[in-house]
């Protein structure tokens, strides 16, 4: 899956966002501020990454620590039928592949 010429496309990149997120909330305490930072992903791309976590089997909970309700962090509460161990050996393969600049032409 993971060749030097091997080009995914829109799909394949959020399925490996989605995977490379749960990584992140896997391994640390993160709410949306933090993973804006360590990721440069916008708000909304993260909200939307995070929700659709049910669609491959992630499940995760929001662990409210404070009055307001953004004061927390997500948790990884099972991986269903994805293999965190396979994400953990493939991080830095699939963080490479989520950070590659969209071209027309190496788009399939």
């Amino acid at each position: 899956m993971f060749s030097d010429n091997y080009v995914i496309n829109k799909s394949q990149k959020a399925f490996l966002r989605k995977l490379y997120l749960a990584h992140l909330l896997d391994e640390e305490q993160h709410n949306l501020l933090s993973l804006q930072k360590l990721t440069l992903m916008p708000r909304r791309t993260l909200q939307d990454a995070i929700a659709a976590f049910v669609d491959i089997g992630i499940e995760v909970d929001f662990v409210q620590q404070g009055q307001r309700h953004n004061e927390g962090y997500y948790r990884i509460s099972t991986w269903g039928p994805i293999s965190s161990a396979w994400v953990n050996s493939h991080f830095e393969q699939i963080k490479q592949h989520i950070e590659m600049v969209d071209e027309p032409s190496m788009v399939r």
